[in-house]
């Protein structure tokens, strides 16, 4: 897309065809595309897309098949992959380093999820919010990944459950979730994440009149 002229062009395709999966700008200016399905089933494969060239190449592939999981661009350059679904919905996570095209594993969530979201904060740590789990579980629950131990730790949940929701990061530093799908359907609420450095909290936003 070129905004431009406001048109499309065609460019290089992937070696894969493949949806569900996460496509993540590294700090080099290449695109990783990671997982996702297809008809045959669940992928473990990851692509990068060189703007320059146009084309794609193979990278190191994930260690676990997913869908529906997240890849979060850390302050490093390594990236975050968490949760999703595979053979059941996951609980693992792993870490992409662009120098060595390779994943590791990191700490795995408390809690298995997939249609969650995963806003990198200003304080370098990476906010995982709801979620589902499978039959009628929507998850309030959020987790924070700390980079430097490698570990998640909870912290608040929130008030609405909710999958497939988004996560926008503002100026303020706090996190704006809106939407998404939960027990009763399609929630319009939406609500902000504050982490003050003494507590962290959820609290809805404010419909005016």
């Amino acid at each position: 897309y070129d905004p431009g002229a406001g048109t499309w062009t065609a460019t290089g395709a992937l070696a894969t065809a493949r949806g569900y999966h996460t496509a993540t700008l590294l700090p080099s200016g290449k695109v990783l595309v990671a997982g996702g399905g297809n008809s045959p089933g669940y992928l473990a494969s990851a692509e990068l897309y060189d703007p320059g060239a146009g084309t794609w190449t193979a990278t190191g592939a994930l260690a676990t098949a997913r869908v529906g999981h997240t890849a979060t661009l850390l302050p490093s350059g390594k990236v975050l992959v968490a949760g999703g679904y595979g053979s059941g919905y996951l609980a693992s996570a792993e870490l992409y380093d662009p120098g060595t095209g390779t994943w590791t594993a990191t700490g795995a969530l408390a809690t298995a999820r997939g249609g969650h979201t995963a806003p990198l904060l200003p304080s370098g740590k990476v906010l995982v919010a709801g979620g589902y789990g499978g039959g009628s579980t929507y998850h309030l629950s959020a987790e924070l990944y700390d980079p430097g131990a490698g570990t998640w730790t909870a912290t608040g949940a929130l008030a609405t459950a909710r999958m497939s929701h988004t996560a926008t990061l503002l100026p303020s530093g706090k996190v704006l979730v809106a939407g998404g799908y939960g027990t009763s359907g399609y929630p319009a609420s939406a609500e902000l994440y504050e982490d003050t450095g003494a507590s962290e909290s959820w609290r809805p936003t404010v419909v005016s009149p």
